[in-house]
């Protein structure tokens, strides 16, 4: 089944009643308010005339980005050159109406607009300001400019990453950005709560290099205690054994993690050598991680011999936690993703019947929707400037006329609302 477009007024969810500006462009930004809107909030979207750099990214069908379909899902959106005091004003004006403001600009450029937290606190105390940089708000390094492969260098995260032998690789998508546009998300909902108590907005500073820095916590105090350097380890976890991948016959890796004592008895017996489970080289967790690469050659040798269906069904049978390697044909093909809803049919005035990644958490009691795919640029923006700011019809077409603001490309297409299938459960 496929979700249609709703009208913002049939939305429901936890933060149903917040208002949140998204200044921010590219991912960590538009993740945040992504995450908010999906539980209800109503995220206005501020973009310049040219669209977030995001519409530029990833894959494109019929000229439309298929990142912003699902990045600027659940959004109003309305575009403002803010580049123009006259467009700072309008955006100024939207930030008095809010809760919560998200931008992920360089430290100083909102102070410089006139939009920093003073201005905007002085009129709005119960404001609420996420903002997301390369290396925070204060310190040496807050005047340079970061994108998340910078945050995960200096993080100490991108040399952990990768085989030994080779130079430390990506991840294939904005990890760093997702990262830190959760723990922005994150801040904000507990300023919520605070605010609840004193009425008081506060900042919420999220960096990149430090969102990526929060995953080097078992590295920091074997640094600091015994002079150790994390290293890239490969496939492997260090000082954890069995937990690596492992070749099929099928030409697939399969995932095995095994390292309790119990589960690695198990699997013992399955790859048929139980007696390993008593080899003092083997029997308890530390001696298998000093013994890691001949606990590792035993384990591959059975996956060599097996494909990738028959090592999953032998080993989940004897409950050693194992999987392949999904692939994205994987996903789709696979049950349990579409049981929990993780992939979301929704109706798209450009692309039709357009797939987005489900939500996540699942909450059992208000749960979060997917209303919206991502619009085009300037979408909402007339419907935004005369509902909200209450502009004349005449003086939007001024602002339109002078390029202080743009609106969208043609009309939107008319649907009619439909109960919700994508849901959380």
């Amino acid at each position: 089944m496929t979700t249609k477009n709703k009208s913002r007024g049939d939305r429901a969810g936890p933060l149903t009643g917040l208002r949140v500006i998204e200044l921010g462009s590219t991912v960590a930004g538009p993740f945040c308010a992504r995450l908010m809107a999906d539980f209800g909030a109503d995220v206005i979207k501020v973009e310049q005339p040219e669209g977030d750099a995001v519409r530029s990214m990833g894959t494109r069908r019929n000229g439309h980005s298929l990142y912003g379909a699902s990045i600027f899902r659940n959004k109003r959106l309305v575009s403002i050159n803010m580049r123009e005091e006259e467009g700072r004003q309008l955006v100024h004006q939207l930030c008095l109406g809010a809760d919560i403001v998200i931008e992920n600009f360089r430290p100083g450029t909102l102070e410089r607009w006139g939009l920093g937290y003073e201005e905007l606190s002085r009129e709005n105390p119960g404001l609420i300001l996420v903002r997301i940089s390369g290396f925070g708000q204060s310190g040496p390094y807050s005047s340079r400019s970061g994108y998340g492969v910078v945050g995960e260098a200096v993080s100490g995260l991108r040399e952990i990453t990768g085989d030994p032998d080779r130079p430390p690789p990506r991840v294939a998508t904005s990890l760093t950005d997702y990262i830190t546009g959760l723990y922005g998300a994150f801040g904000a909902m507990m300023a919520v709560v605070e605010r609840s108590r004193t009425g008081v907005g506060q900042v919420i500073d999220s960096a990149l290099y430090e969102s990526a820095f929060s995953f080097m916590e078992p590295h920091v105090p074997a640094f600091q205690q015994l002079g150790l350097v994390a290293q890239r380890a490969g496939s492997r976890l260090p000082g954890n054994t069995p937990n690596s991948i492992y070749p099929t016959a099928d030409k697939r890796f399969v995932v095995i993690a095994a390292a309790s004592d119990p589960v690695f008895r198990r699997l013992a017996g399955v790859i048929g050598k139980p007696e390993l489970g008593e080899n003092p080289r083997f029997a308890t967790a530390v001696a298998r991680a000093e013994n890691e690469d001949d606990c590792d050659a035993l384990i591959t040798d059975w996956t060599r011999s097996r494909s990738v269906e028959e090592i999953e069904r032998d080993l989940l049978s004897a409950n050693v936690p194992a999987a392949r390697i999904y692939t994205m044909e994987d996903i789709f093909n696979d049950p349990h993703f579409e049981d929990r809803d993780m992939l979301v049919k929704v109706e798209d005035p450009a692309l039709g019947d357009v797939t987005l990644a489900g939500i996540v958490p699942k909450l059992s009691g208000s749960p979060g929707e997917i209303w919206r795919t991502g619009a085009q640029c300037g979408e909402d923006t007339f419907e935004v400037l005369s509902e909200d700011l209450g502009l004349s019809g005449d003086e939007i077409s001024r602002l339109a006329g002078n390029s202080i603001i743009k609106g969208p490309e043609q009309a939107p297409t008319e649907t009619k609302n439909k109960k919700p299938v994508g849901a959380a459960k």
